[in-house]
């Protein structure tokens, strides 16, 4: 390998190298990786060290990686989740993009800063922080309450705003008005065109390639990657960002019954190259221009997070939300996003503005990112000590939605005959049946069926999540891997577990799991499950029927009339 390729791979090493371990700590602490990405290329970089430079290698691949975080965006905006709240969110969305572009804009202006440099800091700071508000509702299980609903759906608004504005400053800067009116009236015509290509595909397209492609995991992979490279190809045909045409294909793959699968086999190759992407603003920057604007950085951190309060708390309560959900759903949406870094990395390139107000930009997100992982993860507890003071101002008609979240319900993890055969039986005792999935040959039946359907493996924690496995009356599972049945059982220990095993040594290992009844293949069916569901209600009675049927079921020879189910436990 020539010199200089030695170099460059010498210089990427040390980088992925260098997020890893900095990753690994911000787990620890509790912090979100992107701050632990951003400050990778300061650690590394002109700013720290200096050990590695952005070359060639890191620029292409952060590049890919700021078209992955748009992908992964995209695949996030599932539409169906907000639809019943649709209005109070738009109204919220919209409200919040006015005034608090108004309040950016004063605070900037006030700070010393000219004009065009406020509408820029205004614009770049009207964004969530989309990933880091989804990972850690999702690790409270909060995503399919009301104010978790009602924040997707406004971060939902948000991105598309996001997306019309790296559109805007793709066209770059040109002197004439009406040169830069038309340039963006043909980047929107042609966002327009890729959209609906995108669309027709998901409907038309799109389902029958990824039915094909998810009896193979691998293959479930290589074809998301494949229609994500499809579409920023296109995009850079046309002349559009990498990012508009990565966020157009996530889109697409979001509202198909694969896309959670598919972003959990996809998620270990996006996040690589997000990681390169975060890392490589800081390795652009020198010490001067982080700190240029050091202190206007965190005067306008601390008032942003005071006046943002208050502008979408008062969008919320206007909006007839009660005044738990106000104040949770206010709570996490305040912080500097990491989109402000990407807007300002693509108003540097196009020429908006100078590297200063980069600076700017990441030192905001790198102060209110990582305080903002604490209040949004206590803010329950936040809640309690405000709550006198905000109850006397309670409606008397807040607005009141079904969850999403599934609820008084079974949870089925893989389909066959005898997961089926209890499902009959649960019908009459349980509001609602989940089943989770992975075979593609099911797909289709389980869709059209009454019950609720996931297709993903269960080994994913997202796929637990989404079926809300910890809340669930009753667990049946017929994976065939023991490990992901341990998991399962461990995660409800106030869940019916009803878990099928292989062997004695597998019986034995999920039942001091805490399974409640082990099934070696067909032990207990029919009016055996039906007898022991309905001594629910007296518990004594439950734990002797119990008892009794898993003696029975060590007694009796294994039967081996019952094919092995993958049941969403298979990783190929």
């Amino acid at each position: 390998m020539p010199t200089g390729g030695i170099a460059l791979a010498a210089d990427f090493a040390l980088l992925i190298a260098a997020a890893t371990l900095l990753s690994y700590i911000a787990r620890l602490t509790g912090q979100p990786t992107i701050v632990a990405y951003i400050m990778t290329g300061v650690v590394v970089g002109p700013i720290g060290l200096g050990i590695v430079a952005e070359d060639q290698l890191i620029e292409v691949m952060a590049e890919l990686g700021l078209g992955f975080l748009l992908f992964l965006l995209g695949i996030e905006m599932r539409f169906d989740d907000i639809k019943e709240i649709m209005r109070p969110v738009g109204a919220i969305a919209v409200g919040q993009a006015i005034l608090q572009a108004i309040a950016s804009t004063s605070v900037a202006l006030l700070l010393g800063f000219t004009l065009f440099q406020s509408l820029m800091i205004a614009l770049a700071t009207t964004f969530g922080a989309t990933p880091i508000i989804v990972k850690v509702l999702g690790d409270k299980d909060d995503l399919k309450t009301l104010y978790g609903k009602t924040d997707i759906g406004i971060l939902i608004f948000q991105d598309i705003y996001l997306v019309m504005a790296l559109a805007i400053l793709a066209v770059g800067t040109v002197d004439n008005v009406t040169e830069v009116a038309f340039n963006i009236g043909q980047v929107l015509f042609l966002m327009g065109v890729i959209g609906v290509v995108a669309y027709l595909a998901s409907k038309y397209f799109l389902p029958a390639l990824l039915r094909a492609s998810a009896a193979n995991k691998s293959t479930l992979f290589t074809v998301g990657i494949a229609w994500a490279f499809l579409f920023i190809f296109t995009a850079e045909m046309l002349d559009l960002s990498v990012e508009i045409g990565a966020f157009l294909a996530g889109l697409a793959l979001a509202q198909l019954p694969y896309s959670t699968e598919l972003k959990e086999r996809m998620r270990p190759a996006t996040n690589f190259f997000i990681a390169v992407f975060f890392a490589s603003i800081a390795l652009q920057m020198e010490v001067d221009q982080l700190l240029a604007y050091w202190q206007e950085a965190l005067i306008a951190s601390v008032a942003l997070i005071v006046i943002n309060f208050f502008i979408v708390f008062g969008l919320f309560y206007s909006q007839n939300f009660d005044m738990e959900t106000s104040f949770l759903g206010t709570i996490s949406m305040l912080q500097v996003s990491e989109f402000s870094v990407v807007l300002g990395a693509l108003a540097v390139e196009e020429g908006f503005i100078e590297e200063g107000l980069l600076g700017f930009f990441s030192l905001m997100a790198l102060v209110t990112m990582p305080i903002s992982t604490y209040y949004v993860r206590y803010n329950r507890e936040i809640y309690a000590y405000v709550k006198p003071y905000l109850e006397r101002f309670e409606r008397d008609d807040p607005i009141q939605a079904e969850p999403v979240e599934y609820e008084n319900h079974a949870v089925v993890v893989g389909y066959n005959r005898l997961s089926n055969e209890l499902m009959n039986v649960l019908d009459e005792h349980v509001e609602e049946i989940v089943v989770v999935e992975d075979r593609a040959e099911h797909v289709e039946e389980l869709k059209e069926a009454d019950h609720g359907f996931i297709f993903g493996n269960a080994r994913h924690g997202e796929i637990r999540q989404e079926a809300n496995l910890s809340g669930a009356e009753v667990l049946i599972t017929v994976a065939d891997r023991v490990d992901v049945n341990e998991r399962l059982v461990e995660e409800s220990p106030e869940t019916l577990s009803i878990v099928r095993a292989n062997t004695e040594l597998e019986a034995t290992r999920l039942t001091e799991a805490g399974a409640d009844y082990v099934v070696m293949e067909r032990g207990l069916v029919g009016e055996e499950l039906a007898d022991l569901l309905g001594t629910l209600d007296d518990r004594e009675a439950f734990e002797d029927r119990l008892a009794e049927l898993n003696a029975r079921a060590r007694s009796e020879p294994r039967r081996t009339d019952e094919p092995a189910s993958t049941g969403g436990g298979t990783d190929v």
